[in-house]
Order: C-alpha cells, then sequence, then structure tokens
C-alpha cells in the first residue's frame, strides 16, 4: 500500500507530523513527534551503543525526523556516524518544507533538514565531514538485501496492523544477520507478537518504558547468550 495523500497534524509537543489518508495513521504520535523520535531512537538506541563511530539502518525514513535527530545528536556527542535509511515511497520537498523541522535541532544550521531531503539516492552523501554521513535506498524493504553490517536499526514501519508484511519473522531473521554482535533494534511496537518473533531469531529483548502516551516500547540485542537465557 503506497501512502499518497496527507494532512498536516500538530502534536502535544508542539511539532507536526504527517496523517496519511490511505493509511490512516500518522507518521509519529500524536502525543508528541519529537519526543516519541528522541525517546524511542535516541535515548533508547543510540545512546546505548559503545564507541564513536557507529553504523546506523532505519527502516522507513519517513519525513526525516529520526535521521535530523541522529545528526543532532552526533554533534554533540562528538560521534561519526555513518547513516543508511531504505524508503519505498520518498515524500516530495513540498511535503517536507510544509512540516516545519528545519528548526528543531539547535545544534544544526536551519537548512540542515532540507539536505537531508535533497541528498542524492543510492550513494553515500558525507553531510557533515567525520560527524555524520547519509545513504538513502529507495526500495522495498522486504525484498531488498541487505550487504552492511550495522551496529543499531530503527525500525520505524507503519503498525503491524497496516503494514503486516513489514512485520514478518523472516525480516528480522535477516535483520539479525545485519547487525554487528552487540548491536542493538528499536521499535516503538510493544506488541507481544512482534517480542516473540524477535526472540526466536536469536534477540535478547526487554520492554522498556515508551515515549508519552505509551507504556512500553521494544529494545532487542544481538548477543551470543543462548536461548534460555532470553527474557
Amino acid at each position: 500500500m503506497q501512502p499518497t495523500d496527507f494532512t498536516l497534524q500538530q502534536t502535544a509537543d508542539g511539532s507536526a507530523t504527517l496523517y496519511s489518508v490511505e493509511m490512516q495513521e500518522s507518521y509519529h504520535s500524536l502525543n508528541g513527534a519529537v519526543q516519541e523520535s528522541r525517546h524511542v531512537f535516541i535515548e533508547a538506541g543510540l545512546k546505548h551503543c559503545k564507541g564513536k563511530n557507529i553504523q546506523i539502518f532505519e527502516i522507513g525514513f519517513g519525513t526525516g525526523l529520526n535521521a535530523l535527530l541522529t545528526w543532532g545528536e552526533a554533534k554533540r556527542s562528538n560521534l561519526n556516524i555513518n547513516y543508511t535509511a531504505i524508503e519505498a515511497f520518498p515524500l516530495t520537498i513540498e511535503t517536507i518544507s510544509a512540516i516545519g523541522y528545519d528548526t528543531l535541532e539547535s545544534s544544526l544550521p536551519k537548512e540542515s533538514f532540507l539536505l537531508l531531503h535533497q541528498a542524492s539516492w543510492g550513494q553515500q552523501n558525507i553531510l557533515e565531514q567525520g560527524c555524520f554521513s547519509l545513504t538513502k535506498m529507495k526500495g522495498d524493504f522486504t525484498s531488498m538485501p541487505l550487504q552492511s553490517k550495522f551496529d543499531l536499526l530503527y525500525f520505524d514501519a507503519f503498525a503491524p496492523e497496516k503494514q503486516p508484511e513489514m512485520w514478518e519473522e523472516t525480516l528480522f531473521a535477516r535483520l539479525f544477520e545485519s547487525l554487528n554482535e552487540n548491536g542493538i533494534l528499536v521499535t516503538y511496537c510493544a506488541k507481544g507478537e512482534v517480542r516473540r518473533k524477535l526472540q526466536r531469531c536469536g534477540f535478547m529483548v526487554e520492554r522498556i518504558p515508551g515515549p508519552p502516551g505509551k507504556r512500553e516500547m521494544l529494545r532487542a540485542v544481538k548477543s551470543n547468550l543462548n536461548s534460555s537465557q532470553k527474557r
């Protein structure tokens, strides 16, 4: 299913999000778009990675909010991040321009948000030397091979009931293989079915406090511990 028509919605923290009319779902939580992204992907994911050189893969580039916040955190924390994202249906510049994320990240110039969307597809774009590079892949995650190894996975697809094909166990198995040892996967979703699929693929999975308006989320780690030690 391809989202084509959008409406702009304000969320509780003052930041905007998009509502896909076709998907009948918003891109972010209405309890706070920025709060959700920071909590799920930066606080629960990026800040738990070790080392300064971090390889990130995002499933669902969407509005680019996660990438923007990650770039800002890389700047503040002196990280060097290679960020890869896959998106089947890129948003238009007109849609992006209306969402108002260009002033969200105080550590970055205002034009940084637009640079994320103007970056060429299918190649590495060095947006800040020694800090943040972006590779955007246009395509279907369910059929595209993953050829790199990553330290952190942002799983930010539409909800399982909206895009069930994105939450198949076979895909989680591919993601498990694409991670380096002790690599992390984070997702806003806390459904028991998703947790069990991740566990069966070999992940150590924990339910942790979710962002505002959501009781729990999932963080999964690729570990060499045996299955009897999984939670």
